[in-house]
């Protein structure tokens, strides 16, 4: 778990949702077994088997402790019969408040509220990174890995992190609820228990089946972050050498909230559902029926009350018993993909700002290349290449493909740096140079042209977020765009 551990930190700054977490999860084992125990005074009733005792019993020690249990139901059933019917009354409340109780504790948002919160900010790092890092490191990527990591590996994440609070916190706590007044009722039948319930569980892990239900509007809305993410990874260029970060920065947390909001609430709906039993849990039940009938009906050792709901409890012990086993498997491959995902979040960018770097405000004399070399690999792109540009001229460079043009660009924008050699501005080295002044100083068209999920106006904003509607409407018509508002029914409302 050394890489899953990494990932616990973002726990951190909700560490009150942990809380809660735990006493819930100490509640909900706690009225587990109490839902099951409710049950026997219903049952001594039923089966007549109630001792009248109007003197409450005493407690004398842990060896006496079945007796003196039953002997104290037994009191407080003695005392509500005196009230007439409102004993079976009583009783009946009693059970099914247990139960509701159980129930409402299963189904708390309490419990999502912490690994959900966690994997929303891990998104919003995980995606932050991608816009941050240097392009050399895409590279050497494919989109769709990249991809992979932010989705699939992060929602593996997501099902470990509720793997580990059920493996380490809630099923081990209803576990040892129910054994404790396991062994209590028959600690002689619970020594049998304690050797074919982890088979058992085992074996239930290996052949069984989990149904996933689907939601539309969580796919949609993954659809929706996964566009915005396609879009971020091609026109990276176009996001940094505007300076755009912020606006996809913006776009894409505004769609994990909404993506938080949905996943919860299909978290709820799944469980509300009646999980199916499984063909070896019934198997385990009828062996300790066969058991435990033996001691009832044969060596009378066992109140058929008593053993009835044993019965219930150690059927309570499969279900943790198999989610335990199913936990530590989904831990497993929650830590191979958290190394994945670090392994982005942990990349330094060899492309950064020096100390004390300089903000340039514009642009007055030239732009110099001095014998610049660079290489992308093995073999040299550029070899002591070097040109002057002053200000106001227009150079062309004119070659064949793979020849270094566009990584002319690319070294000037400073999306790679160069190996040997300096660029400047106006004298100044651009690595001395912040890099939103730098990119602030151009204007860049790249050879493919890219239109983000946007409106025409969000479109232009990309390049100058404190653009008035008077300056888009201006670079329209000097870029002859703002005549196609004729042909386009639908252009005035794309463009508000």
């Amino acid at each position: 778990m050394k890489y899953f551990k990494k990932i616990i930190r973002y726990a951190i700054p909700y560490k009150k949702y942990g809380i809660l977490n735990i006493i819930c999860n100490i509640f909900y084992a706690l009225f587990g077994t109490l839902a099951m125990l409710s049950l026997f005074p219903m049952l001594r009733v039923l089966f007549n088997k109630t001792e009248q005792l109007n003197i409450k019993p005493e407690f004398t020690g842990f060896n006496n402790i079945g007796n003196y249990v039953e002997n104290y139901l037994n009191y407080f059933v003695t005392q509500k019969a005196n009230a007439g019917r409102r004993c079976t009354l009583f009783m009946i409340i009693l059970v099914i408040g247990t139960f509701l109780i159980k129930n409402i504790l299963d189904t708390s948002p309490v419990f999502y509220h912490l690994p959900s919160r966690v994997i929303k900010d891990l998104r919003d790092d995980l995606y932050k990174k991608t816009i941050t890092l240097p392009i050399s490191f895409f590279s050497e990527k494919q989109k769709g890995d990249t991809m992979a990591r932010i989705t699939n590996d992060v929602n593996e994440i997501q099902s470990s992190f509720l793997s580990i609070l059920e493996m380490f916190i809630k099923e081990p706590l209803t576990i040892i609820f129910a054994l404790v007044t396991m062994i209590i009722i028959s600690p002689q039948l619970t020594i049998f228990v304690f050797i074919f319930i982890p088979i058992s569980g085992y074996l239930i892990t290996r052949v069984g089946k989990s149904l996933k239900s689907k939601s539309d509007r969580v796919q949609k809305e993954q659809g929706t972050f996964l566009s915005i993410l396609e879009e971020t990874l091609g026109g990276l260029k176009i996001i940094k050498g505007f300076n755009a970060e912020p606006i996809f920065d913006g776009k894409f947390k505004d769609s994990t909230k909404r993506l938080f909001r949905f996943s919860n609430s299909l978290l709820n709906r799944q469980n509300l559902a009646v999980p199916v039993s499984e063909v070896l849990g019934i198997t385990v039940i009828a062996i300790i029926l066969w058991y435990g009938g033996r001691m009832v009906l044969i060596e009378g050792t066992l109140d058929t009350e008593i053993f009835l709901v044993y019965m219930l409890l150690s059927y309570q012990i499969l279900d943790p018993a198999k989610s335990i086993s199913k936990a530590s498997y989904s831990i497993k491959k929650g830590n191979a993909a958290a190394e994945r995902v670090l392994e982005i979040l942990e990349t330094e960018s060899t492309i950064k700002d020096v100390p004390n770097a300089i903000d340039k405000k514009d642009f007055t004399s030239e732009i110099g290349i001095e014998g610049v070399s660079f290489k992308y690999e093995d073999e040299w792109v550029l070899k002591d290449f070097s040109l002057k540009v002053p200000k106001g001229h227009t150079v062309a460079l004119v070659g064949q493909s793979g020849s270094g043009k566009s990584t002319i660009a690319n070294l000037l924008t400073r999306f790679y740096d160069v190996n040997q050699g300096a660029i400047t501005i106006d004298g100044e080295n651009i690595k001395n140079v912040s890099l939103q002044s730098l990119r602030g100083l151009m204007g860049l068209v790249t050879q493919d042209s890219i239109l983000f999920n946007d409106t025409v106006k969000g479109n232009l904003l990309v390049a100058n977020m404190q653009a008035t509607d008077e300056e888009i409407i201006e670079s329209l018509k000097v870029a002859n765009a703002w005549e196609f508002r004729k042909n386009s029914r639908g252009y005035q409302h794309q463009y508000r």
